[in-house]
């Protein structure tokens, strides 16, 4: 590998820029707020990423209204009752104080809502590297992976955009497929999934579709988001919630949550009484309609966390061919995506507390994607 020199700040280069981050307010996640400091200076064996653009979907949210269940607030610090949501997307490396990693690079990876983050890089190879911060090292590592766009084999100049909005919506989505399929569908027929609208929810049902074509695929959404959802040609029946009387399943059925509704989530239960095999609780688009589900007539619901699963399988197929799976799901299924979804991009403050206000109430339009900076 060749080694860059560490390069830093010299006499006469202008002071470290300004660092702006969203930081949203932990227990009202309506509240927002825009935090300037002065970027400090890499330490030895440190990086400054500057962040060119991420994505902001319902599955930052998701990571918002479980941050303290699942300690996402503790990838990205900040003051006490504050949080910084993460969120996927690229970086340029603006300041090296590291011998492998030169000013220049370009990375993909988990990143906060800001404008600059300083990582400090170990494990590097050719293709990427962790991030070995302290704070970071109690968490999944698959979080802490950065790929060095130079040399990754999954980098495609022109999808960037469908990587940031996608990819890790899409890695879920093919780690349920494949733990369903291991489980040989828990004995049924029928996949029901609610917030089918939603890019996870989509990517699940792709991956259904193509790695098990003879189970049926329902998908249940909002009155307002039928068409759309149908005419992704995902699924076999479309249905709305409010007709969910009209839900009928042959033989027994698996549901995988993405809206995490109480309400709905008992309704679907009472109208399937019997026939749930298993039930999957993955997102929680209706966040603001979560409610407590008590006790349900059927079997409990089961979290399913994308990086434990992703860890067990590549434990058991290894890293080269859990890559190669996955790359032959997503390059079908992004191909398939663009039809459907048109990227909008923005830039600065403004546009981001508006983008990430109506991802928290549930405004944004399925065909749409956004793409921001800060």
């Amino acid at each position: 590998m060749m080694r860059a020199a560490p390069v830093g700040r010299r006499k006469g280069e202008p002071a470290m820029p300004v660092k702006r981050e969203m930081m949203v307010r932990r227990d009202d996640l309506t509240q927002t707020a825009i935090n300037e400091t002065l970027v400090s200076e890499p330490k030895d064996g440190e990086i400054l990423l500057e962040i060119e653009a991420f994505a902001v979907t319902a599955n930052n949210v998701t990571y918002a209204v479980v941050g303290d269940q699942l300690a996402y607030w503790n990838f990205f610090p900040a003051p006490e009752s504050w949080g910084i949501v993460p969120v996927w997307g690229h970086a340029r490396v603006t300041t090296s104080r590291h011998p492998d990693i030169a000013v220049g690079e370009r990375v993909y990876g988990y990143l906060p809502m800001a404008s600059h983050l300083i990582a400090q890089p170990g494990k590097v190879a050719a293709d990427g590297f962790r991030d070995m911060a302290a704070h970071r090292q109690p968490m999944n590592p698959i979080y802490n992976q950065y790929r060095r766009l130079a040399a990754d084999p999954a980098h495609d100049p022109a999808r960037e955009e469908a990587r940031m909005l996608f990819a890790p919506l899409f890695t879920t989505s093919f780690l349920i497929g494949d733990q369903l399929r291991r489980a040989d569908w828990h004995g049924a027929g029928t996949l029901i999934v609610t917030s089918a609208s939603s890019k996870t929810a989509m990517a699940a049902a792709h991956v259904a579709r193509a790695d098990s074509p003879g189970v049926r695929r329902i998908g249940l959404t909002g009155a307002g988001n039928v068409a759309f959802v149908q005419g992704t040609g995902l699924y076999d029946e479309v249905i709305a919630y409010d007709a969910i009387e009209g839900l009928v399943v042959t033989g027994s059925a698996v549901l995988v949550d993405f809206a995490g509704n109480g309400e709905l989530l008992h309704a679907l239960y009472e109208q399937l009484s019997g026939q749930l095999a298993h039930v999957l609780r993955v997102g929680v688009t209706h966040h603001d309609e979560r409610g407590d589900t008590g006790e349900l007539p059927g079997p409990a619901p089961v979290w399913f966390f994308a990086p434990d699963a992703a860890t067990a399988l590549i434990g058991e197929i290894g890293p080269d061919a859990f890559n190669a799976a996955l790359a032959e799901r997503w390059a079908g299924f992004v191909a398939e995506a663009e039809r459907w979804v048109s990227v909008e991009k923005g830039a600065g403050a403004e546009a981001l507390q508006r983008v990430w206000r109506d991802q928290l109430a549930g405004r944004a339009p399925p065909q749409k994607g956004y793409v921001l900076r800060l």
